[in-house]
């Protein structure tokens, strides 16, 4: 599309449109720009990620906590880093681990199709670790929904995913919750499977499961996947005071701070509040398209602070 449709389409609006002596030259300028900045994205762009630092400060974080750190990473999409991008997962890994953080989590879309995708990189994601663990839960693309399979391939798919994410020594939440405790202080981490509205997503994510066990004041991080599920799920069925989401990849474009992705999310990338509840949605490490233009991927540290 970029290469193809969009440079032509540039050219023959400014031929038709312009000036006739100049409207080629500009549609030929043109159309050169926009193959250069999608060559771009397809390969400085995508190589790129920084690490993001923010604060999420609540009253009802308990003082043992405050100055807790989580790294967060999303879509890692690992089957993608192929060839020339080989060397942005380990990249990746490594700026992770630099961090230092209490408790590492990564919110979905960790394959693009298939379980297989993962195997070449167990060994790898493996070597992330923390004091108080590895955390994940499954995104629309850790599911079989976009395979041609019948039923039982695509439950074996799924089974050997959750299986080679376990490998890892990662926690897979799949409605669930784990308590981190600090002396007689207490946090909770909760995951719940995915759960969006758009058509063909999973909506497979239980709040009322995930919480399960739970007291409605204890200061909860949920992770899920689809920033949707916030308003339509989390914000009306718990009291988790901070959500961590994925899933938009920002956009994997931005111009102006507008992304494509504005389109279809209220919340398409970085944090909105609620009351003193709040989102963060990551815009992902990777993507199934190998392409970023002014969004660049990111690794985000999140100090929880009380207030």
């Amino acid at each position: 599309m970029g290469f193809i449709v969009v440079p032509f389409i540039s050219y023959f609006l400014c031929s038709k449109l312009l000036n006739r002596r100049y409207g080629r030259r500009v549609g030929i300028a043109l159309a050169c720009v926009i193959i250069g900045l999608v060559l771009y994205g397809m390969t400085i762009g995508f190589s790129q990620f920084h690490v993001k630092h923010m604060e999420f400060a609540s009253k009802d974080l308990p003082e043992a906590f405050d100055g807790y750190r989580i790294v967060q990473f999303s879509d890692a999409h690992v089957a993608t880093y192929d060839g020339f991008l080989e060397d942005v997962l380990p990249r990746a890994i490594d700026s992770i681990q630099a961090q230092k953080a209490d408790m590492i989590v990564f919110t979905g879309d960790l394959q693009n199709l298939y379980p297989e995708e993962l195997e070449s990189k167990v060994s790898l994601l493996r070597k992330l670790h923390a004091p108080d663990g590895v955390y994940s839960i499954l995104g629309n693309h850790d599911y079989s929904i976009y395979i041609d399979a019948d039923e039982a391939t695509k439950k074996k798919n799924d089974l050997k995913t959750q299986q080679l994410e376990r490998k890892m020594n990662w926690t897979l939440l799949m409605n669930e919750n784990r308590i981190i405790r600090r002396d007689s202080d207490s946090i909770v981490i909760a995951g719940m499977e995915n759960w969006g509205v758009q058509k063909r997503m999973p909506r497979n994510g239980d709040v009322r499961k995930t919480m399960k066990g739970i007291s409605p004041k204890s200061f909860t991080v949920m992770l899920q996947h689809d920033p949707n599920a916030w308003r339509e799920k989390i914000l009306p069925q718990c009291n988790a005071q901070l959500t961590l989401s994925g899933h938009t990849h920002g956009g994997q474009f931005s111009l102006f701070g507008w992304n494509p992705a504005n389109f279809t999310y209220s919340e398409c990338f970085g944090t909105y509040h609620e009351g003193d509840r709040a989102i963060y949605v990551s815009s992902g490490l990777g993507g199934l398209i190998p392409f970023r233009l002014g969004q660049p991927g990111e690794i985000v540290v999140i100090t929880l602070r009380k207030k």
